[in-house]
């Protein structure tokens, strides 16, 4: 119990980190962090269950006000941004996740676990394109064009979520819940 708690803790600081380091801003002032990673990462090593309790806390710390989204924004006033969508979308992404890890257990964790971010991505894009529609006054179909261009980074943070959960399996396979 009280490791599941402490794993919790860690995996909804490391989603925060995640938000400040590193940081790169378009060139038409929207930000790209690895937040979505630490997402994935949540679902792809603590599970299901237990990754998705580590995203609703880091929310629960947002919506209180902490400062741990990009740019240093936080409060309740992230849900009716352009972004709330995704931000919305991070339990379902990380249960996703974790769903597709533990369920394809015949499939190589590297493997399993990429395709399992690249999934939880689209449910944050499925979200996230809704909320910028809604939020913008934008069609469905202006809205996903408007987040083409982070489509690349995600793509690397889906192979990345893969890999490492994997080398984590690899030096500590008991740390890796989602196939423990």
């Amino acid at each position: 119990m009280e490791r599941n708690i402490a794993l919790i803790a860690l995996f909804a600081a490391l989603i925060a980190a995640l938000g400040i380091i590193p940081q790169v801003t378009l060139p038409f002032g929207v930000p790209i962090t690895a937040q979505s990673l630490g997402v994935m990462l949540c679902g792809t090593v603590l599970g299901a269950k237990r990754g998705t309790l580590a995203v609703l806390l880091f929310m629960l710390l947002v919506c209180l006000g902490l400062p741990l989204l990009s740019g240093g924004r936080g409060g309740l006033g992230v849900i009716a941004s352009p972004t709330g969508g995704f931000f919305l979308a991070f339990p379902v992404a990380a249960f996703v996740a974790g769903f597709i890890t533990q369920s394809w257990r015949s499939v190589p964790l590297a493997v399993a676990a990429g395709v399992a971010a690249v999934v939880g991505g689209l449910v944050l894009y499925v979200f996230g394109i809704i909320g910028l529609s809604q939020v913008l006054g934008k069609s469905l179909g202006e809205a996903a064009l408007l987040v083409t261009a982070f489509i690349p980074g995600d793509a690397i943070k889906a192979v990345l979520a893969g890999l490492i959960t994997s080398a984590l399996y690899k030096a500590r396979p008991r740390a890796v819940l989602s196939r423990a």
